[in-house]
């Protein structure tokens, strides 16, 4: 085993601060969750209502997420989102309706400042995991930054990328997996990224939905298992992970992005409470 894939031990990260939140791993499970896109206002609000409510009762600490612009969708054709200014008013009014930390993905240097305003937490794309320039301005706004990991890159190749922020002045750091390439429009998730990655000292999360994707699939779009995001999510937190990203959907059939691998709201307290009692085993 190289240097840098050695295991140390099982202590747990160190304290992250979302917003107005303090998350601290090994007390509790932090999730992320919301629709893929910002499709319109209403869609938002339902399903931060819905998720803020089931993460009260469970005591998980809630971050709502949605990408005001999708810019990597498989065809030019396919809906983004409304756009930056737009998505985020709506996002702003999600965190200010719901007192909830809100998510988003910055694909550019230009739009992180902006972006900055707003946000919790900035997140960088896995296609865009290692963009030097991009992690190392949104690291320095001080937000706090979900690096996630390239479909392409080893669990262990992380730390190259969790360096890039941290040289730029940012402990506030999450990492989340979310599969690795598996031959041709195929991805597999390896368990054993979750423990590797959780050596670099920052919270790590398990991407349960993104994980089941089949990139380019259905040749202008992506296909999903979505079933199968369920038992990767409750895996996932038997092997340590300190919270779940999950793409949910009123009704994911009729979503605008990742139809195919978005949960149902219905599916949420079923998963939630079972990773509530694995993480409890776990711990």
């Amino acid at each position: 085993m190289k240097k840098n894939r050695r295991l140390k031990g099982d202590a747990n990260p160190a304290a992250i601060r979302i917003g107005a939140t303090v998350f601290r791993p090994g007390r509790g499970l932090l999730l992320i969750a919301g629709p893929c896109v910002i499709e319109s206002r209403e869609v938002c609000m339902r399903v931060a209502d819905h998720m803020k409510r089931l993460a009260a009762k469970l005591g998980l600490t809630y971050v709502f997420k949605a990408s005001y612009d999708k810019a990597n969708r498989s065809s030019v054709n396919s809906f983004r989102g409304l756009g930056m200014d737009e998505g985020l008013k709506i996002l702003d009014e999600v965190k200010a309706r719901f007192e909830i930390p809100v998510l988003s993905d910055v694909h550019d240097a230009h739009e992180v400042e902006a972006a900055a305003q707003v946000l919790d937490v900035l997140q960088i794309p896995a296609f865009l995991s290692r963009q030097t320039t991009l992690i190392q301005a949104a690291a320095r706004t001080g937000k706090t930054i979900n690096l996630k990991k390239g479909q392409f890159l080893a669990p262990w190749d992380m730390a190259n990328v969790v360096m890039k922020a941290e040289t730029a002045g940012n402990r506030n750091l999450l990492i989340t997996e979310r599969g690795a390439c598996f031959g041709y429009n195929n991805l597999v998730s390896d368990m054993r990224a979750i423990p590797i990655m959780k050596q670099f000292g920052y919270p790590v999360i398990f991407d349960a939905t993104h994980s089941v994707q089949l990139p380019g699939g259905m040749g202008n779009a992506s296909g999903g298992e979505r079933a199968l995001a369920i038992p990767l999510a409750r895996a996932a937190v038997a092997a340590g992970c300190d919270g779940l990203f999950l793409e949910v959907h009123p009704q994911p059939e009729k979503a605008m992005c990742d139809a195919a691998s978005m949960l149902p709201l219905s599916s949420l307290p079923d998963l939630l409470r079972n990773a509530v009692d694995i993480f409890e085993v776990v711990r």
